[in-house]
Formats: structure tokens, C-alpha cells, sequence
């Protein structure tokens, strides 16, 4: 079979097609509005592209298809945008995450008040609490300071309600 022209019945039945396209592309893209970006570019490519239309083939198909590559293409392309080339010698690729770098200043000073208030800790309480901290199971701590398992665990609590107190001055 040879190529034949999008007729004028032919480029009427495409437009007439958008109501069942555009469920697809809502399926593709999970967003109306961009749902309704992508059959219009499909209406365009189409048209623009009559010319590769075969004669005795399926009109809905050859769309469906050209809506799905459309949608791959787009998907790659804002992945490809997403990715970071890293220039070092290895050339490894990083995916850039949609959040931007955090400012890290407030958490350092946070990070200084905390320690100043498990400084401010007594000895009795900072011990156990720091332990605690470092992955020490309760047992643990109790064996290695020759205290009762009890005692430990009053003491960490202590330590947070202590440490609490002193961070929400």
C-alpha cells in the first residue's frame, strides 16, 4: 500500500478523536491540564505529519502512538533535565532532587545549643544520656556504669526532660 495524504474526512475524524484521547492522556500524565497539552501536541504532530500516515491503517492507533511517544519523549527529557553531570574524573551522574540545597546556619546553632545543654548536664545524667545516644542498650549502660537498669533509664529520662527544658528557653 502507498502513502496517501490526510484527507480533509481524515483530518476531521482526528479532531473528532480528542474525546477519547484525552482520557489516555490524563492516564499518561495524571494531570488534566497537562493531559490537555499533550493530545493538542498530538492534533499538531499528526497534521503536521499527514504525509506518514499509511492508507487502510488505523487512524486511532497511529494517534495513540504518536500521543505515547510524545509523552515518553517529554518524560525523558525532563528527566535528562533533572540530572546533574559531575565532572570529575569517574563521570558519575547524580539525579538532582526537586528540593533545593538547605540553608544549614540555623541548624548549626542549633546544633551548638544542644550541646552547650548536654554540657550543662551533670555527669550522673550526661553519661547514661550520651551513651544512649551512641546505640548503648539500657543493659549496657547499666553493666558498664555498675548501675541498675532502673537507675539508667530515670537518669536518661531526666537527661531529655532536662535538655528540653533548657531548648525551649
Amino acid at each position: 500500500m502507498g502513502q496517501a495524504i490526510i484527507t480533509e474526512y481524515n483530518s476531521q475524524v482526528i479532531v473528532e478523536l480528542t474525546t477519547t484521547m484525552k482520557p489516555y492522556a490524563v492516564m499518561l500524565t495524571k494531570d488534566v491540564t497537562d493531559a490537555e497539552d499533550l493530545v493538542q501536541e498530538t492534533i499538531y504532530r499528526a497534521l503536521g505529519n499527514k504525509e506518514k500516515f499509511s492508507d487502510g491503517t488505523n487512524l486511532k492507533a497511529w494517534l495513540f502512538t504518536i500521543m505515547k511517544n510524545i509523552f515518553i519523549n517529554n518524560y525523558r527529557r525532563t528527566i535528562k533535565r533533572n540530572t546533574i553531570l559531575d565532572e570529575t574524573a569517574t563521570s558519575y551522574y547524580l539525579n538532582n532532587s526537586s528540593e533545593t540545597a538547605k540553608n544549614a546556619g540555623e541548624s548549626n546553632l542549633g546544633m551548638e545549643n544542644i550541646q552547650a545543654a548536654i554540657d550543662n548536664l551533670s555527669d550522673d545524667f550526661r553519661v547514661p544520656f550520651l551513651m544512649h545516644y551512641d546505640g548503648f542498650k539500657y543493659q549496657e549502660i547499666a553493666d558498664d556504669l555498675a548501675l541498675p537498669i532502673g537507675t539508667v533509664k530515670s537518669r536518661i529520662f531526666l537527661a531529655r526532660r532536662e535538655l528540653q527544658r533548657f531548648l525551649q528557653t
